[in-house]
C-alpha cells in the first residue's frame, strides 16, 4: 500500500512542521503543561483519523488549529466544574487569532533559525543546551565551569543578539537567509 504509507509520511511531516504552532494555540487558552499535552494528543489523534479528508495540505496548520479549537472546547467542558474556565467564545477568539498569526510565527521561526545559524558554534550549542527540555541551569553552569549568574548573563546577551538579528530579518522582509549578515 504505497499510497497509505505516503499519506502517513505526509501527515507526520506536516505534524512535525506545525506542532509548535498547534501547541502554542492550545497553550494560549490552557495553562497547565499536562493539560496542553493531553489536548495535543487528542488533536493529533483526530487529525490522524481525518487526514485523508484534508484536500489541500497547504492549509494543514489552519485545519489543525480548527481541530485544536474543538478539542480545547471539549476539554474545557470536561473541566467545567473547575473554578476558572474561559468562555467558549473567548477560547474561539484566542485560537482564531492564533490561526491568523501562523504566517508571522512561521516567518519569525525561519528568521530565528537563520540567526541561530549565524552564531558561532559554541554560542549556538550553548543556546540549544540551555533550552533543551529538562535542562537545569545549575547543572549546565557546573558543566561549563561558570556561575549560574554568569550563565544567565551570557544567555541574556545571546538572546539580545538573536532578537536584534530577527528584527533585522523581519524588517527587511527577507526570505533569503544566504551568506550576508543582516
Amino acid at each position: 500500500m504505497p499510497d497509505a504509507e505516503d499519506s502517513h509520511e505526509r501527515f507526520i511531516a506536516l505534524l512535525t512542521q506545525y506542532e509548535g504552532i498547534i501547541r502554542a494555540s492550545i497553550r494560549a487558552v490552557i495553562q497547565r503543561p499536562e493539560d496542553v499535552a493531553e489536548v495535543m494528543q487528542a488533536v493529533s489523534l483526530v487529525m490522524w483519523r481525518k487526514f485523508d479528508s484534508l484536500t489541500d495540505t497547504k492549509g494543514f496548520a489552519k485545519w489543525a488549529c480548527v481541530i485544536a479549537r474543538y478539542e480545547v472546547l471539549k476539554f474545557k467542558r470536561g473541566k467545567a466544574r473547575d473554578r476558572f474556565q474561559l468562555d467558549e467564545s473567548l477560547v474561539a477568539l484566542i485560537i482564531n487569532e492564533g490561526v491568523e498569526e501562523i504566517p508571522v510565527r512561521t516567518g519569525k521561526m525561519a528568521h530565528l533559525e537563520a540567526c541561530l545559524e549565524k552564531l558561532p558554534d559554541s554560542r549556538r550549542a550553548l543556546v540549544l543546551q540551555a533550552y533543551a527540555q529538562g535542562c537545569s541551569m545549575k547543572a549546565l553552569a557546573e558543566r561549563l565551569g561558570k556561575s549560574q549568574d554568569g550563565l544567565y548573563q551570557l544567555l541574556r546577551r545571546i538572546r539580545e543578539e538573536l532578537r536584534q538579528c530577527v528584527e533585522v530579518y523581519s524588517a527587511a522582509g527577507r526570505e533569503d537567509f544566504g551568506g550576508s549578515n543582516p
